[in-house]
């Protein structure tokens, strides 16, 4: 998985103003009042996000997404 200086250089945008399009790898994370936490690429398949080879869905929900630069 791609991690490390990620943050520095990625535009977060949060889930509730929009959403990523359905099956497209994406940067995520949860970013609240308790800090940043899981950062993961991840897919999303309408209501439920996948790790990007759809192998398991997380039980949590992202605040926030971010296209990858490839």
């Amino acid at each position: 998985m791609r991690r490390g200086t990620f943050e520095m250089e990625t535009d977060w945008i949060n889930c509730k103003l929009k959403l990523p399009p359905n099956n497209l790898e994406v940067m995520t994370k949860i970013d609240d009042e308790k800090g940043c936490r899981c950062e993961e690429i991840l897919r999303r398949q309408n209501r439920l996000w996948f790790f990007p080879d759809y192998s398991m869905y997380i039980y949590y929900t992202p605040t926030h997404w971010s296209y990858i630069d490839e």
